[in-house]
């Protein structure tokens, strides 16, 4: 750390790893010293624009450089070893959601991250979104009574994902986990972890033996939180179907509350608004608030508490484990089940 600034790296230059570029430069607090992708014309180009090191090889990266950070955007499965690697010479993580391939792999990283004294954060922007910051502050203030249903909707449309992503060894799942990790995320934030946890995953492969072997695309997630409140997601990433869209709806004794990116809205059960909060929030603006939480949580640990710790995101993960578990089974699953096995059986069988 030179300077008040930390030295830091982004591994994978994907929209994503360039989106984390792009806020990292807007805050006072990154010194950006390497990047690296695969695609060596990329890396050179970015690095020239960035005017830092290059590299095609995400282990040299690691060895060849003392960092305070590591930004991370590539898919675990390209760079796993690198990134455990990078723990164990004391860089702080900042993974891109989802947290891991599975939630054995991102418990095995949390461990590791307490260990060796270090962050390890996942990066979930929609907490800085200021429509979710105003759906968190009006439960905080008991302004929906009697909640009794929730419905979550994600619909990656025609954004389009990499090969590996449909190869469930590679991906570690589909839809659920690289697409709708956020609003599973806001769920948890705000709800916590359900009791129960029962799904249904198919894709569009045409017969059943080949459906095997493909992550899923769409998926219904049913979760029950309490014999009084019980919530559904319906996530799908098939093209042709429209754009992004997602959203949060509530539905309360005499109101019904939804929240997406940019908006918070209240109505009646007739439809009529009571209440509308428009914001303009983008991907870059929840971003870079996102990143100075995390400079922050490292350069002032004592005045700024991290948001999105990985151990935070264990939760989200057990949620996901057991829909996928609901999904072979086709019988409900506990989350709390899965944390507490998982955690015993990487040794660590800490209160999560």
């Amino acid at each position: 750390m030179s300077e008040g600034k930390l030295q830091t790296a982004v591994l994978g230059l994907n929209a994503d790893g360039q989106l984390l570029l792009e806020a990292a430069r807007q805050i006072d607090y990154f010194q950006i010293q390497a990047v690296a992708d695969k695609d060596t014309n990329l890396a050179e180009k970015i690095a020239a624009e960035y005017e830092c090191a290059a590299f095609d090889d995400y282990r040299q990266l690691i060895i060849q450089n003392r960092l305070d950070c590591l930004l991370v955007a590539a898919g675990m499965h390209s760079c796993d070893e690198y990134v455990r690697m990078a723990m164990k010479k004391k860089f702080n993580i900042l993974k891109l959601a989802p947290a891991a391939r599975d939630f054995e792999e991102a418990a095995e990283f949390v461990c590791l991250g307490e260990d060796e004294d270090i962050k390890f954060a996942i990066a979930n922007p929609g907490r800085f979104a200021r429509s979710f910051l105003a759906l968190r502050e009006f439960l905080e203030q008991g302004r929906l009574e009697q909640l009794f249903l929730m419905t979550a909707f994600c619909n990656a449309g025609d954004q389009p994902h990499q090969g590996w992503q449909s190869d469930p060894k590679l991906a570690g799942g589909g839809v659920l986990l690289h697409n709708s990790y956020g609003i599973v995320d806001q769920i948890m934030w705000n709800f916590g972890m359900p009791q129960q946890v029962y799904s249904l995953n198919t894709n569009q492969a045409q017969d059943k033996q080949q459906r095997l072997y493909l992550a899923e695309d769409t998926a219904v997630v049913t979760m029950k939180f309490a014999d009084t409140f019980i919530g559904n997601l319906i996530a799908s990433r098939r093209g042709g179907i429209g754009p992004r869209e997602e959203f949060l709806r509530l539905y309360g004794k005499d109101k019904i509350l939804t929240v997406n990116q940019n908006r918070l809205t209240v109505s009646d059960g007739l439809g009529q608004v009571s209440e509308e909060l428009k914001y303009d929030d983008d991907q870059l603006v929840c971003m870079v608030k996102l990143l100075e939480n995390f400079a922050l949580s490292i350069l002032l640990p004592d005045k700024n508490e991290l948001c999105s710790s990985g151990r935070e995101n264990l939760k989200d993960m057990a949620v996901i484990e057991s829909a996928y578990l609901s999904a072979r089974t086709a019988m409900p699953e506990e989350p709390a089940r899965v944390l507490q096995m998982a955690s015993l059986h990487v040794g660590k069988a800490r209160s999560i």
